[in-house]
């Protein structure tokens, strides 16, 4: 995860992002709706719609990794 502080945001970086994410929270034994909790806590960094959509995300993303 730290080494994608390096590279230039585009999406093949968001989507390894969220997949990193969602295998640190699997490993973790996190279920989807604990991550999608936290990604939906008001955190001033995204505004309600954009933490909605990003919730969306993982839950497909989640359903496609192993």
């Amino acid at each position: 995860m730290l080494a994608l502080g390096n590279q230039s945001v585009d999406e093949e970086v968001v989507a390894r992002a969220i997949a990193g994410v969602i295998s640190i929270a699997k490993s973790q034994h996190q279920s989807l709706e604990d991550l999608k909790a936290e990604v939906m806590a008001d955190d001033n960094l995204l505004n309600p719609e954009q933490r909605a959509w990003l919730s969306e995300i993982i839950a497909e993303v989640w359903h496609s990794l192993p």
